[in-house]
């Protein structure tokens, strides 16, 4: 059965008219509902936080009673209170879930036991029956969770509302429906004949011989409009498919290369960068124990430190070696629990001896905070970070390493008294070979490899790096940030 090229299109735009149309008001009632659930619960959570506020309030500063007793006796009054000032009804429930209060004592008591059980979990809860709003927060003191409040609000507008917007919907989309049919089928009617016009051309064409038999066959006119240009197609099509098939091949070839250059240069930077951190630390040993040969402490410090400091090389050496068997280029990341409190004050202990060649002082502010990342490469970051805070320092300045906890992640800062650095140039200096006065990088055996480096592996193992230098002056801030262990395993 043949089906005209006009019906096929006039179905396919009665259905894709009735799909767009469908999904737009089914995403804006969706939006609609949406908001009004937020509306309504922001709402109830301002009056949920005053409620609690004012029994908090009450039970901390009246007679000191345990909380049971104290729902128990202040209960109705409360009731009733926050009834007055919330305009809904308000029930009371103590710590063990049993009603201690309610503004409308003679009202049907609702069936919330299932949410009840939820708040007294300390969590907040909520119900709709019907257009009725059961809303259940938790009452929180310092030591305990005194009770619930449980708000009774109508949501009958807001239902009203959605609707009546449903209603017009239905309304308006029905006659944008018709209308968009009836100019669509004019339009698609007017295509089809400009089509069946293309038809008739290639049939003249495949006349005099210039055409085949098409590989496309289809019961309406596009199917016959296919056979007409058939040949000339299938010529361009395998041109096309033999171009795109080379063109496919020489960039994977690119693409291959480009990965193994960059794989090489991040190996060189990260093997330099990985010997060097811990030659720094002996090498400042070593001129110590120059200077004070017959120092007893400073030789077992050194001893300690330099001993520490040769089993890292040697493990380094073991990487490197295994690394260039399997021929790869990046380093391998072995993620543990680290307290960073006892890292850095290793890190600082085995840095004392370069801030005495250099005569900063160090300082710490250090409390406990745990997170998850590898050891070694925030060994490297840390040392780095205050290598470079000792290195372009002033003279006789100090160095400053804290750590503090904001919500879920850890801070840790290395502020020094240098000079600043230009606020142009703090996005720069994380580039690789940037550095800010080559003079003294040049002088200190900088290469502007560091932070870049640093960067690369804070952010391995989850964290964000930013520097700061609040005027000209008043030195710098290197500030890492890493999410706790809590605020991961969440």
């Amino acid at each position: 059965m043949r089906i005209s090229l006009k019906w096929k299109f006039t179905g396919f735009l009665a259905v894709l008219l009735i799909f767009a149309i469908g999904l737009l008001s089914f995403l804006i009632l969706q939006g609609i509902s949406s908001n009004q659930k937020q509306q309504m619960e922001q709402s109830m959570e301002q009056q949920a936080d005053v409620a609690s506020d004012r029994i908090r309030q009450l039970y901390v500063t009246g007679t000191q009673v345990d909380a049971a007793t104290f729902m128990r006796l202040q209960g109705p009054a409360l009731a009733r209170e926050l009834g007055n000032v919330s305009g809904m009804r308000v029930i009371l429930y103590d710590a063990k879930g049993k009603e201690t209060g309610d503004s409308l004592v003679m009202a049907e008591k609702p069936d919330i036991r299932q949410a009840l059980q939820y708040a007294l979990t300390n969590k907040i809860a909520y119900e709709i029956h019907g257009d009725v709003l059961e809303y259940l927060s938790p009452v929180q003191s310092n030591q305990e969770q005194l009770g619930v409040v449980h708000f009774q609000s109508s949501v009958s507008s807001q239902h009203a509302f959605y609707r009546s917007i449903q209603q017009l919907f239905w309304i308006a989309g029905g006659v944008v429906l018709g209308i968009s049919f009836i100019f669509g089928l004019i339009y698609m009617n007017r295509q089809a004949n400009a089509i069946h016009r293309l038809k008739k051309a290639t049939d003249r064409i495949r006349q005099r011989d210039y055409l085949e038999e098409p590989s496309l066959r289809r019961n309406d006119e596009l199917g016959e409009l296919s056979s007409g240009i058939f040949d000339m197609s299938e010529a361009i099509q395998a041109n096309v498919l033999s171009l795109q098939e080379e063109q496919e091949k020489l960039l994977q070839t690119l693409e291959k290369l480009q990965q193994l250059e960059k794989q090489q240069k991040d190996f060189i930077h990260n093997i330099s960068h990985e010997f060097k951190t811990p030659l720094t630390s002996i090498r400042a040993y070593a001129d110590l124990l120059h200077m004070y040969p017959e120092d007893p402490a400073l030789i077992q410090d050194a001893y300690g430190s330099i001993t520490k400091e040769a089993g890292r090389l040697y493990e380094l050496v073991e990487r490197v070696l295994h690394l260039a068997a399997s021929e790869t280029y990046e380093f391998d990341h072995h993620p543990e629990e680290v307290e960073l409190q006892v890292l850095l004050a290793d890190i600082i202990s085995r840095m004392k001896g370069k801030a005495d060649q250099f005569d900063i002082t160090l300082h710490e502010l250090l409390q406990p905070a745990r997170i998850i990342g590898d050891r070694n490469n925030l060994t490297h970051i840390f040392i780095n970070l205050l290598d470079n805070a000792i290195k372009y320092n002033v003279a006789k300045g100090s160095v400053t390493i804290s750590n503090q906890i904001v919500g879920q992640y850890v801070e840790v800062r290395f502020h020094d008294t240098g000079v600043g650095i230009p606020e142009n140039m703090r996005d720069l200096i994380f580039e690789p070979f940037y550095t800010v006065n080559h003079d003294r990088a040049r002088k200190s055996g900088g290469s502007g490899l560091g932070l870049a480096l640093v960067k690369q592996l804070t952010k391995q193992n989850h964290g964000v790096i930013k520097v700061e230098s609040p005027a000209e002056g008043t030195g710098t801030e290197f500030i890492v940030t890493f999410p706790l262990i809590s605020a991961k395993s969440l």
